[in-house]
């Protein structure tokens, strides 16, 4: 039913936006792994509403709980079950869409699929469910931190405003200084005040966010269907909103020449490496033990402060008016799931590779 994602390092999400509670069952993680619940705790709180005043006001702690899988601060190997239990729900909130579609929202296609739809909050497709991933990816961050990985990301553009910065030239550890999370201070209060001006017109706006994964060996990847970067693209495409990914010099690439683009091989102190890194640190879907990065476009967030035209159950002419508590712009609480996708994308192939091949 498409509620679960990875091969070994398996996560299974439940629980809807209005439920009483969400929350994912991890497999697949090696014993003995030290559980850090502070870290994990702070990174739902990176993700969790009502940080700012551009983001929903919702208020959530978003507090979880582990039910099984860790003895005495160490995962066991078998199954790890977290929970988060919602507590601000106002679910009154949507009662005058129960029979409404609203644009460009997941209430037309659900009602066709399964002929019944959870419309408090958009139920099981609210971006309320990317809490259980950011939960699960939080434990892979901590399985990745043992093999010297590391998954950041950053806001890179709102709107049409763009960091005008690769980051290389960026101290990404910034990120978390403000409230839109960029890592270029000047930029940063632009990009607020465009989110808080579109947030007071009653509107919502897009963004791009980019994510870097850092300290990835070479070889992780498969060659053919499962290639790394097509494994990242699912894993972004699955976050609610993402409209598109790209990885390397991405769409831009087009633009070079053979000549321009490839990235030529070098040794130094026994290390393979390349002069540039257009390839985005993988090549023939098989990590090559450079960067990995990448960027991930989000869509205005379709509930607006506005009426619109739509249609009911009924298939008749109807106003649907914006209510409830929505994000103004959903990139600074995106920022945390990205790096958790990463990171369970990457989890996931340290342990393939370590049955790839004899040692």
């Amino acid at each position: 039913m498409g509620n679960t994602f990875g091969k070994l390092f398996q996560i299974h999400t439940y629980g809807e936006s209005h439920g009483p509670a969400l929350g994912v069952v991890i497999d697949g993680c090696p014993a003995g792994l030290t559980i850090d619940e502070a870290f994990i705790q702070s990174e739902l709180d990176r993700r969790k509403p009502g940080q700012s005043k551009i983001t929903t006001q919702r208020k959530e702690a978003d507090e979880f709980e582990i039910v099984s899988g860790v003895f005495e601060g160490k995962t066991t190997g078998t199954p790890i079950s977290i929970i988060i239990r919602n507590k601000d729900q106002k679910s009154k909130d949507y009662s005058h869409i129960a029979d409404k579609f609203r644009p460009s929202h997941a209430d037309y296609t659900f009602h066709t699929k399964y002929g019944v739809r959870d419309y408090r909050g958009g139920g099981r497709s609210s971006a309320r469910e990317t809490v259980a991933r950011v939960a699960a990816g939080a434990i892979a961050k901590l399985l990745l931190k043992h093999y010297g990985v590391s998954c950041q990301a950053y806001v890179s553009q709102v709107g049409s405003l763009q960091l005008q910065k690769k980051y290389t030239e960026l101290n990404l550890a910034t990120a978390e200084d403000n409230i839109v999370r960029c890592p270029d201070s000047a930029t940063a209060s632009a990009m607020i005040e465009l989110i808080d001006e579109t947030r007071k017109n009653r509107d919502t706006i897009g963004g791009i966010v980019t994510g870097v994964i850092q300290g990835v060996p070479a070889g992780l990847g498969e060659p053919v269907f499962d290639k790394l970067h097509a494994e990242l693209g699912k894993a972004m495409l699955s976050i609610n909103a993402v409209k598109g990914f790209e990885y390397g010099s991405g769409f831009e690439g087009v633009k070079m020449k053979g000549s321009e683009h490839n990235d030529a091989f070098y040794t130094e102190n026994d290390h393979v490496k390349t002069k540039t890194n257009y390839s985005g640190g993988i090549q023939g879907g098989i990590s090559n033990g450079e960067d990995i990065y990448f960027n991930v476009a989000f869509k205005p967030v379709a509930t607006i402060m506005q009426d619109q035209e739509s249609i009911n159950e009924a298939g008749e002419t109807v106003v649907v008016s914006g209510k409830g508590r929505h994000d103004p712009c959903v990139v600074p609480r995106a920022v945390p799931i990205v790096e958790a996708m990463s990171a369970l994308v990457i989890a996931d192939y340290l342990l393939i590779s370590r049955s790839n091949r004899l040692n």
